[in-house]
C-alpha cells in the first residue's frame, strides 16, 4: 500500500492540467468552427445508441451549440484551476454526454479525452498554481501521492500497448494494409509523396508503427532512453497528423506522454530555461512531506478504486476474445479497445422490408433515415445495421404497414479485399435483440489475403 502513497512533486499533475485543459478548450471550439455540432448532432433525424444508453438524446440546435461553448469555457476554467471541483467534473460529464448521443460519432481520441477528463476531475490537480490555491491557501500542496502518477501512466500506457498489439496481425505486418491503401492517396504530397510510390514503403511504415506502439512505453519509463523516446513520440505523432485526419489524437498523446518524465520535470525545465536566459532561479517550494506512516481507510479505498479502474481498462480491449473470429470484421469488442488505424472498411447496405400479411416488399435505402456520414459508418458495423433495421420496422408499423420483416442486403470490403456478403440475408433483423451476446447473424470473415495494390503518381 505504501508504494502508492509515497509523495512526489505535484508539478507533473499541474502541467498536465494546464496542457490538457488548453487542448480540450481548443478541441471544443473546433467543433463549433468546423460546423461539426450541426453535422453530427443537429442534422441527423435518427441517432444510433450505445447499448444501455438509449435514453440519451441530443439537445435542441441552440442547446447543442451552447453546450460546446460551455465546454470550451469549462476547459479553460479547468486549465487555470478555477472552481476546479465543479468545473472539471462538469467538463468530463459534458464530454461524456455528447459522445453518448450517437455511436456513429465514436472516435478513439474523444473516448481517451473523456477518460483523462474524469481522472483529472477527481485528482488534486488544483492544489498548486491555480486560482483555487491562490484564493484558498489551506488547499495548497507541493506534493501528491505517487499513485496518481501511476494511474495516469497506466492509462496512457494501456493505449500504446494495445494499439501495438492490435497491429500484430498479418494484414498489418505482412500485407501492409490498410496503410497501403491510405498512403496510395498521399503520393501527391511534396518531398515525402514520391517515397509512398515505392512498393516497400507501406510495409516499412507498418512495421515502424507496430514497433513504436509496442515499445515506446518501455523506453519512456527508462530514464536513459526517455528523452529519445519522447523525441520519437513528437516525430511519430506529427507525421501521423500530417498524413491522416485523426483529429486531436496526436496532440493528446504527445502532451500526455510527458507524464513519463520525472514528477518534477516542469520545475527542472523551467530552471534550465531561466538559467539559459540568465534570469534568477525560481524560489524553492516546500520539500514534499515524508512517506505516510500508515494508510487511512479512505486511502486504502482510493487505491482499491484505482486498481479496479486499471483492471477494467485492461479488460475492455480483451473482451473480443469472448466472441472469437476476426474483430475487425464482426466488430464485437472493437470500440474502446485502442485498435487505432488497423482497418479500412467500407460497405453497401440496403434493407428489404416484407409484409407477411399482404405480401408486399419494399427496398429501403438508409438515406431515407440517415445522413451521409451515418450511412458510411452504419454500412459496415453490425450493431448499427441492427439498430436501423429495428427503427425501420417501428417506422413501418407506425404508418400502419406492419407487421413487417426487415432483412439486410449488405456487402463489406475489409482492408483492400473485394466486397463480400456481410450479414445472413435470411435473418429477420426486426426480431433480433441488441445486446452483448455473439452476433451469429454476421457471416464469417474473408479468409483470402488483401489485395496488393501499388500506389502510382
Amino acid at each position: 500500500m505504501s508504494r502508492f502513497l509515497r509523495n512526489v512533486d505535484i508539478a507533473w499533475l499541474v502541467a498536465f492540467r494546464v496542457l490538457f485543459g488548453a487542448a480540450m478548450s481548443v478541441s471544443m471550439l473546433r467543433f463549433l468552427y468546423y460546423g461539426w455540432v450541426e453535422r453530427l448532432f443537429v442534422a441527423p433525424r435518427f441517432h444510433f445508441k450505445y447499448w444501455g444508453f438509449s435514453w440519451v438524446e441530443p439537445l435542441s440546435a441552440g442547446g447543442m451549440h451552447a453546450l460546446f461553448v460551455a465546454l470550451a469555457l469549462l476547459a479553460l476554467s479547468m486549465t487555470v484551476g478555477f472552481a476546479f471541483r465543479l468545473t472539471a467534473p462538469a467538463f468530463a460529464l459534458g464530454l461524456t454526454y455528447f459522445q453518448l448521443i450517437d455511436v456513429s460519432t465514436y472516435l478513439n481520441h474523444n473516448y481517451l479525452a473523456a477518460l483523462l477528463a474524469w481522472l483529472l476531475s477527481v485528482s488534486p490537480a488544483h492544489r498548486a498554481l491555480s486560482v483555487d490555491a491562490w484564493l484558498w491557501k489551506a488547499i495548497r500542496r507541493s506534493h501528491v501521492p505517487v499513485g496518481w502518477l501511476y494511474l495516469f501512466r497506466a492509462q496512457i500506457g494501456i493505449v500504446y500497448v494495445f494499439a501495438g498489439l492490435a497491429k500484430a496481425q498479418t494484414d498489418w505486418l505482412i500485407h501492409a494494409q490498410p496503410l497501403r491503401i491510405w498512403l496510395g492517396k498521399s503520393t501527391h504530397l511534396p518531398l515525402i509523396g514520391p517515397f509512398f510510390t515505392w512498393d516497400l514503403a507501406p510495409l516499412i511504415m507498418s512495421w515502424c508503427g507496430f514497433l513504436f506502439d509496442s515499445t515506446v512505453v518501455g523506453f519512456l519509463l527508462y530514464r536513459r532512453t526517455r528523452p529519445y523516446a519522447y523525441a520519437a513520440v513528437i516525430v511519430f505523432h506529427t507525421f501521423t497528423r500530417l498524413l491522416f485526419p485523426i483529429g486531436m489524437f496526436p496532440v493528446i498523446m504527445t502532451l500526455s506522454a510527458l507524464i513519463f518524465f520525472d514528477p518534477d520535470w516542469p520545475r527542472a525545465w523551467l530552471a534550465r530555461a531561466r538559467k539559459l536566459f540568465g534570469r534568477a532561479p525560481a524560489p524553492e517550494l516546500e520539500t514534499p512531506r515524508s512517506e505516510p506512516v500508515g494508510a487511512t481507510p479512505f486511502q486504502r479505498a482510493a487505491v482499491a478504486v484505482g486498481l479496479t479502474y486499471c483492471a477494467i481498462q485492461l479488460a475492455m480491449p480483451l473482451r473480443f476474445l469472448a466472441y472469437g473470429g476476426n474483430v475487425l470484421w464482426h466488430e464485437q469488442g472493437m470500440r474502446f479497445s485502442w485498435r487505432v488505424m488497423v482497418r479500412a472498411k467500407g460497405g453497401n447496405t440496403s434493407f428489404v422490408v416484407h409484409s407477411p400479411r399482404t405480401g408486399q416488399v419494399w427496398r429501403v435505402s438508409p438515406r431515407t433515415y440517415l445522413t451521409g456520414l451515418q450511412e458510411s459508418e452504419m454500412s459496415s458495423q453490425p450493431d448499427l445495421i441492427l439498430q436501423l433495421a429495428r427503427h425501420i420496422q417501428h417506422d413501418f408499423e407506425q404508418r400502419g404497414l406492419g407487421p413487417v420483416e426487415v432483412r439486410a442486403d449488405s456487402r463489406v470490403a475489409l482492408n483492400g479485399r473485394r466486397g463480400r456478403p456481410f450479414l445472413d440475408p435470411g435473418v429477420d433483423l426486426a426480431r433480433v435483440e441488441d445486446g452483448l451476446s455473439k452476433a451469429d447473424w454476421v457471416l464469417p470473415s474473408p479468409s483470402e489475403a488483401p489485395a496488393h495494390t501499388r500506389p502510382v503518381l
